[in-house]
């Protein structure tokens, strides 16, 4: 699989993150990090610990490091998550946007390890 069509895969900016790492060698080297530093379980342990104010770093990491490399689902899904964080306990069920960041993580890991 090459970089556009990882990104195609995912649904996320080529375009846009071609634009701004200029050279597809950063953007294989960006996603190689993305993989070494995974995310996900200090996300699931905040969450776990109901330690709120940790998950919602976790997650409002996930989304940034997602908008940066234009992984746009993920940076969407995680985004909507951290809403639901921003502010300690959530007061409604967030496992609904959980999952979805659960599985657009698996997605973007499956096709990063793709390439």
């Amino acid at each position: 699989m090459t970089v556009k069509e990882c990104y195609d895969f995912l649904g996320a900016d080529y375009d846009g993150v071609l634009g701004r790492l200029l050279k597809e060698e950063r953007i294989t080297k960006f996603l190689g990090k993305f993989l070494q530093d995974p995310m996900l379980p200090p996300l699931e342990q905040a969450l776990a610990d109901e330690d709120y104010e940790t998950a919602f770093r976790c997650a409002h990491n996930i989304k940034g490091v997602c908008q940066n490399l234009g992984i746009t689902v993920l940076a969407e899904v995680s985004s909507d998550l951290t809403e639901q964080l921003r502010g300690g306990k959530p007061s409604e069920d967030i496992t609904p946007n959980l999952e979805r960041v659960r599985r657009e993580y698996a997605k973007t890991v499956q096709a990063i390890e793709s390439l």
